[in-house]
């Protein structure tokens, strides 16, 4: 917990970065579990109903295997596996997104896709402080939709770090 100065300190230059960074952004909103999350609407490539992937021996269990999609192979991520939200279910809702991070394709299961939202600056608070098993780095924050909330994350982040595997990291 930080002191009441620093806790201000740090929401005040989150809040900065945010309205730079992500104020009036779309975000496409899904759901893994009981929780809203949402992320760039400019990464999704497009949404694709749930199919059969084709398992790849040692990969990473969050990884279900690869899809072929338009001659394209598609590493497709579980992300209720990745976050540890139980044993996932695959129905008429589970959808794949087909996000587009740093020119590689990578498909991402969830629960289900509700809408795409614009948000505000006053709409993003910071996320909270707090040690949890969702590395904060990959939080954007916490969008505020009159009663909803979406757990807003830094999707490039998510997939570019190290325990993912999936992209390379972005060279400066």
């Amino acid at each position: 917990m930080l002191p009441s100065s620093q806790a201000e300190n740090h929401s005040a230059n989150h809040s900065t970065k945010l309205s730079h960074d992500v104020a009036g952004s779309e975000f496409l909103a899904f759901t893994l579990g009981k929780e809203e999350y949402g992320i760039d609407i400019l990464k999704v490539q497009e949404i694709r109903g749930y199919e059969a992937v084709t398992r790849i021996a040692n990969a990473p269990v969050f990884v279900k295997g690869v899809i072929n999609l338009r001659g394209i192979i598609v590493p497709v991520v579980d992300m209720r596996i990745k976050f540890d939200l139980g044993t996932p279910t695959y129905d008429q809702f589970t959808v794949v997104i087909i996000l587009n991070i740093n020119s590689r394709i990578v498909g991402m299961v969830v629960d289900s896709v509700s809408d795409v939202t614009t948000l505000t600056t006053e709409q993003i608070k910071p996320p909270p402080e707090m040690d949890t098993t969702f590395n904060s780095d990959y939080l954007i924050g916490l969008g505020t939709i009159e009663e909803r909330m979406l757990i807003l994350v830094d999707i490039d982040k998510l997939m570019t770090s190290p325990d993912m595997g999936l992209v390379d990291h972005q060279i400066n």
